[in-house]
């Protein structure tokens, strides 16, 4: 989803010196795409990308055979890969070269095998796949991994490529005992990917083409009538002018547009080009101002309603209806960006830095006259999830009250040429999803399979030692190397198969278990070495790419602390609260009274943790009222009655001297 950008304060620094498309480029395959010249050929890039559009919201409302609408999806999907990206960012990116329009040939070659042989495959061969079967569906896998290359780099083919082999050396002799298996053949392998919705054309794929795409499509639509613009200019009015305004301004905006694209790096460029340097100029250090734009726009993904289109993987596979989810996400989301937030305001705070004049900022009631109904199609949908719409028909409902809304100001109005516009955005800003999404279905297909999952599961708990915390520290740092590199779609899909099952043999509820490994998954797009968004935040700030991705680590505190906090309170994602209620207290507690201490308590104890990791609260702290202060953060976070009151007492003597202190130096700065 693209950002449009909002309207600069009179003192706003230049950004056209930023060469934001090289930036983005650089730590984003998905944005190298070709410039075709060829009016003819981008006519139909452009017809078959709005087909595409159409196709989507067509079998909303009427679907097609599950295999046959997701083997639709992704050959035309793959198809469009091979018009519209290069094999290569050397390659020559002007014109379409002639191997291409063979690969986009062999992309429907698969299909067409489908819909031909389909009845004969689902009723006379029951699903065994004979010789053909298995030449197209070697054929499919082929051009899907190349599709999936081109569009999100070599890390997730490669990684599907070694699941690929293990089928066909997993009963060899050199092979540990512990994931040898029988032998399979090339039958048992390709037709598990190809006439079974267990491979390519899985769950995860069943959730793009039912679900994903339809929100990214509503993502581009909202992006036309110029939603990017509202967030940042509303951003602005409504914190600009604060302690560390501009800062404020990128947790806010960064948010919300992460919230609703889901890309982080393609989001840390798009609000960076304008939130940086603002940050800059007022005095925070680029590292730093990198850092803040890369964990606020990783954060959108945890943040309800959208959640960056990955909520809607997690129904799929938990079985758990997606406004649960948003719920369950919405106070451990809104603890992430409170604990973002108090550190950009301690750090404010320490260097004395201020905001934006007001008189350079545009007024929030203007914003909203001008593009407030533009929230309206949000709200909508909302409010049709909470009613317990079906998902597709709620995302296909917005995106038609999003045209119908826009017509109401001349400044957000969506003629014919924008919806059009809008529809092949969508179409192609979908496409890296389902690319990754088609080619971990490798994974999933050979790990059920195998017994790869399980083999998997087992030694992670082994390793734990019948210790759930050694569980979760070690079901954490497999999820961050899952994920690193990866989009946050495909990271959730590969840490939800290997390693949310480890925490099932500790009566972890499901929901609990796969929001604790989607939470690590994406937080290694800040997490160093690869750590893709704090790297492109440093690209924008012309800052240090690791010191950019530490400071944004450390930013993120809150991230890596709350995924703890709701596995052994689940009340704090208000499921379950009753048993909760009984087993992380000394006694049972009213539901209510639950959720209530909890968001208290926890909310108290970020802040404190912000604080201590500053030094700074009202004013600068010692090292050793530092350690006391995030000792007491800590034990609130602890879902126990004795650690919230020793936290309490801890806190509330560390904060009331630092209050004293900051007065007596009030006091003593005039008469110096």
């Amino acid at each position: 989803m693209t950002t449009s950008k909002p309207s600069s304060p009179p003192d706003q620094p230049d950004t056209g010196s930023i060469n934001s498309q090289e930036i983005l480029e650089k730590f984003d395959r998905e944005s190298v795409t070709r410039n075709v010249q060829s009016r003819l050929q981008r006519q139909l890039i452009a017809a078959i990308a709005i087909a595409y559009s159409l196709f989507h919201l067509y079998i909303t409302f009427y679907p097609m055979p599950t295999l046959l609408q997701r083997a639709v999806h992704v050959a035309v999907g793959c198809a469009l890969i091979f018009l519209v990206y290069p094999p290569a960012k050397s390659s020559s990116r002007s014109h379409i070269v002639w191997y291409d329009w063979l690969w986009f040939l062999a992309a429907f070659a698969g299909l067409a095998y489908l819909f031909v042989e389909y009845q004969d495959i689902m009723t006379v061969r029951g699903g065994i796949p004979n010789t053909a079967d298995i030449v197209f569906s070697i054929l499919t896998v082929v051009v899907v991994v190349e599709a999936s290359r081109r569009i999100t780099g070599w890390i997730l083919p490669i990684f599907a490529l070694l699941f690929l082999a293990y089928p066909f050396i997993s009963h060899m002799d050199f092979m540990p005992h512990r994931l040898m298996t029988r032998p399979y053949d090339l039958g048992d392998i390709f037709g598990q990917l190809y006439v079974k919705t267990e491979g390519l054309y899985s769950t995860a794929i069943g959730a793009s083409v039912s679900f994903i795409f339809l929100f990214i499509l509503f993502g581009a639509f909202l992006a036309r009538s110029g939603m990017g613009k509202l967030f940042n200019d509303l951003a602005l009015a409504l914190a600009g002018h604060k302690q560390g305004g501009p800062a404020k301004v990128a947790v806010i905006s960064s948010g919300f547009m992460g919230s609703i694209n889901g890309a982080a790096v393609a989001n840390v460029v798009g609000t960076g080009a304008f939130t940086i340097p603002l940050m800059k100029k007022i005095g925070y250090h680029r590292n730093f101002a990198g850092a803040v734009e890369a964990s606020a726009s990783v954060g959108g993904q945890i943040l309800p309603p959208i959640m960056g289109a990955s909520a809607f993987i997690m129904a799929e596979t938990t079985g758990v209806r997606y406004s649960t989810i948003a719920l369950a996400a919405l106070l451990p989301a809104l603890l992430y960006y409170l604990g973002v937030m108090a550190q950009v305001h301690f750090r404010a705070g320490k260097r004395n830095l201020k905001g934006i004049p007001k008189a350079d900022l545009p007024r929030v009631k203007e914003v909203l006259k001008a593009r407030g109904h533009m929230l309206l199609p949000i709200v909508a949908l909302v409010a049709f999830l909470a009613n317990s719409v079906p998902v597709g028909f709620a995302a296909a409902y917005t995106i038609g009250l999003t045209v119908v809304v826009s017509w109401l100001r001349p400044e957000t109005r969506m003629g014919w040429r924008a919806i059009l516009e809008a529809m092949e955005d969508g179409a192609k800003q979908s496409l890296s999803v389902m690319a990754a999404c088609a080619v971990v279905g490798i994974v999933i297909g050979v790990v059920n399979l195998t017994s790869f999952g399980t083999v998997m599961t087992s030694s992670i708990v082994t390793l734990g030692a019948g210790s759930l915390m050694l569980t979760l520290i070690l079901t954490m740092l497999a999820s961050m190397v899952l994920g690193m590199g990866l989009p946050s779609i495909p990271a959730y899909i590969i840490t939800a198969t290997m390693a949310a099952p480890a925490l099932a043999a500790f009566d972890v509820p499901v929901l609990v278990a796969h929001m604790f490994v989607f939470y690590f998954g994406i937080f290694a797009n800040i997490t160093p070495p690869v750590a893709l968004a704090a790297f492109a935040g440093a690209g924008i700030a012309g800052g240090d790419p690791m010191k950019t991705g530490f400071q944004a680590l450390k930013l993120a505190l809150a991230g890596f602390i709350v995924p703890f906090m709701f596995v052994y309170n689940p009340s704090m994602m208000m499921i379950d609260v009753s048993q909760a209620a009984v087993t992380a207290r000394e006694f049972p507690l009213p539901p209510w009274w639950t959720i209530l201490s909890v968001t208290v308590t926890s909310t108290i104890g970020v802040i404190s943790l912000s604080a201590a990791v500053e030094g700074y609260f009202k004013t600068m702290m010692s090292p050793l009222l530092r350690v006391i202060l995030a000792a007491g953060g800590l034990m609130l976070i602890i879902p126990e009655l004795v650690t919230d009151v020793v936290g309490i007492v801890l806190v509330g003597i560390v904060l009331t001297l630092n209050v004293l202190m900051a007065k007596r130096e009030q006091t003593a700065r005039p008469a110096a």
